[in-house]
């Protein structure tokens, strides 16, 4: 561990500086927006200074240089102290700025990564640290790697449950890379944070998750500057004491002035006051250059090294199949990762960590935080991810996805146990709403494989899609339908049953599409013919199959889902078809709250199954034949 060495006093003023430089640029741009948070700025200007040009290692001219220490502003509302500190740093001209906010600036009022400089979006507030620790796993465990993850959080934020699992996940893995700065200036929204300035506090619970945890007067560059050199075995937690709006006189410390920006005339008494605090100094400050040791990755060519070796006959449930698809994978590409919340011999990526022990990483019941580590382990182009558990469980993250989303983060998610397939383990269990989650995400990609081949490429697909992937998988074991040479694509449905004289065509997928399989079977018997198609991918759907194949079948179209009527396949397709005339749109989804039972039961109950199917398909076919 490198010794300490005192800042000379030239240093010392120049960081000053360059703090004031910040507090001035973040009240002209909040000023010039009528937008923004410039007391949330104001309170973390040393602690941006010391970092961006005392602690942190980095080529500022290339900001996503995967050496570089990593920063992420997990109180994103205090984007402006961020953006002049690129402005500091010689990345973005000062006059960008000015352009806070505006439609056509790439400087938004969080940051997003439409700049070069931001990994991944924040400002939904007490997620940053588990993205950090994300990024800090790859440093430590995956690149092995001398870069270090810095992460700036407020007090507000540390109400948050999120911010406490990612706080035991570092703490767990020894993630003595990381470093957390959190900013204890007292004030909230609308109150003050629960334990106000009372920084031992603070210390104290740090130190319960396995922290190293550091007091410092968070104004003060002298004690920054030490305490983000201190030798470090344990994720370190430095806990400043800042004085929300420090700089402001009329703001400093008081209630009432979050989110609002100064009045032009203010703003311009106080940058005048600030400016007066900045010393001559013939010191100019640089970041030092990075330590090259990360090795560079490439994640092309992600595929499978051969075709899926299922047969006719075989039977196999698709979340069994995504292990084995999954591991397979990974024996080919180094870079492919796996999370799971501790349920591995569910999901079935235990068999990805049984081969693959080193690129497993266990993240516990923390489903929140296992999205966001996911996001961490993805950024830069580090890793191929892929996460799991049971598909129930993203509902408790779903503000972390959205946020994936806005990230434009490459990450890829399995939920086991989709649907009623729970069966006797009951409704709170069971996966009914995650079609509706995840197609409310513009960046995704929903895979709904139906047997063992479909499974394999979809995990192999999801690897190359960008976007947040989603693939969803069963519990119970399910026929091979295809053959192992079909060629899958994302937005392609498949056609698996059909003949010249069909009458109704059945889209379903996963165990339902097995359902309308044998529903066909049984509707031959009568006479009765239907076409059954796969979609495979939910989103983006197949439009263009499906209509044409129900024009064949005269209009007449049935959707059958193990999912809520709302949100799932049927309106999937219900929107593909909505300026489409002559069309008779029946769905078939589970309407209610289920409750326990052995699965098949619950598919007869809730109108899914076969039999259901088939009543449908011959009530639509006997309406047709009265309307004549």
């Amino acid at each position: 561990m490198e010794d300490y060495h005192k800042p000379d006093q030239q240093t010392v003023q120049a960081l000053r500086n360059i703090a004031n430089r910040l507090r001035i640029n973040s009240i002209k741009a909040t000023t010039a927006a009528g937008s923004g948070y410039p007391t949330s700025c104001c309170s973390v200007a040393e602690i941006m200074s010391v970092l961006f040009f005392h602690t942190m290692k980095y080529r500022y001219d290339d900001p996503r240089n995967f050496n570089n220490d990593r920063i992420i502003l997990s109180k994103g509302h205090a984007a402006p102290a961020l953006y002049s500190m690129w402005v500091e740093a010689g990345f973005l001209k000062e006059s960008e700025l000015l352009s806070l906010c505006l439609t056509d600036s790439t400087l938004e009022g969080h940051p997003t990564p439409r700049q070069q400089f931001v990994d991944l979006a924040t400002g939904s507030l007490g997620q940053g640290l588990g993205v950090a620790c994300g990024m800090a796993y790859t440093g430590k465990y995956f690149d092995k790697s001398s870069y270090r993850v810095f992460c700036v959080m407020g007090d507000g934020e540390m109400s948050e449950g999120s911010v406490w699992e990612a706080m035991s996940f570092a703490s767990y893995y020894q993630l003595d890379n990381l470093v957390v700065i959190m900013d204890i200036n007292r004030l909230g929204q609308t109150d003050p944070a629960p334990l106000q300035h009372h920084v031992e506090k603070y210390q104290k619970r740090c130190e319960a998750f396995g922290w190293h945890a550091i007091i410092v007067d968070g104004h003060s560059v002298e004690e920054l500057c030490k305490a983000l050199n201190h030798a470090r075995h344990q994720p370190t937690a430095i806990i400043a004491k800042t004085i929300k709006g420090k700089g402001i006189p009329a703001a400093e410390d008081k209630l009432g002035w979050h989110a609002k920006p100064l009045p032009k005339d203010m703003a311009e008494m106080v940058i005048k006051d600030l400016q007066s605090r900045i010393m001559n100094s013939s010191k100019h400050l640089y970041p030092p250059a990075p330590v090259e040791d990360s090795p560079p990755v490439s994640l092309r060519n992600i595929r499978m090294p051969s075709a899926p070796s299922y047969k006719a006959g075989d039977k196999i449930a698709t979340r069994k199949a995504y292990g084995m698809a999954l591991a397979k994978l990974g024996r080919y590409n180094e870079r492919v990762v796996a999370l799971d919340g501790d349920t591995n011999n569910l999901t079935y990526s235990e068999v990805f960590k049984n081969e693959h022990p080193n690129r497993y990483v266990e993240c516990y019941i923390a489903q929140q935080n296992m999205v966001s580590v996911a996001m961490g382990c993805a950024a830069r182009e580090r890793n191929v991810v892929f996460a799991s558990t049971l598909a129930s469980f993203f509902t408790r993250a779903y503000d972390q996805l959205r946020m994936a989303a806005i990230s434009d983060s490459n990450i890829n998610l399995c939920g086991s146990h989709c649907g009623l397939s729970t069966g006797e383990e009951g409704p709170s269990l069971m996966g009914l709403e995650d079609m509706a989650m995840f197609r409310a995400l513009p960046t995704a990609t929903i895979f709904y494989p139906s047997d063992g081949v479909s499974t394999e490429k979809a995990v192999e697909l999801a690897a190359t899609t960008k976007g947040v992937c989603y693939i969803r998988t069963s519990r119970q074991d399910s026929a091979i339908i295809y053959n192992s040479n079909e060629d899958f694509h994302v937005g392609q449905a498949k056609v698996v049953y059909q003949s010249k004289d069909d009458q109704v065509t059945v889209v379903a997928a996963g165990v339902t599409l097995h359902e309308a399989l044998a529903a066909a079977e049984h509707l031959k018997k009568e006479r009765i013919y239907v076409r059954v198609i796969d979609p495979f991918t939910i989103k983006p759907l197949d439009v263009k199959t499906i209509i044409d194949h129900t024009r064949a079948t005269r209009g007449r179209i049935i959707t059958v889902e193990d999912h809520y009527c709302e949100g799932g396949l049927g309106e999937a397709v219900s929107s593909g078809l909505v300026n489409e005339s002559g069309f008779n749109l029946h769905r078939l989804a589970v309407s209610h709250i289920p409750r326990s039972g052995k699965p098949h039961e619950l598919l007869k109950i809730y109108g899914i199954d076969r039999d259901a199917i088939a009543q449908v398909v011959r009530k639509m076919l006997s309406s047709s034949t009265n309307a004549k």
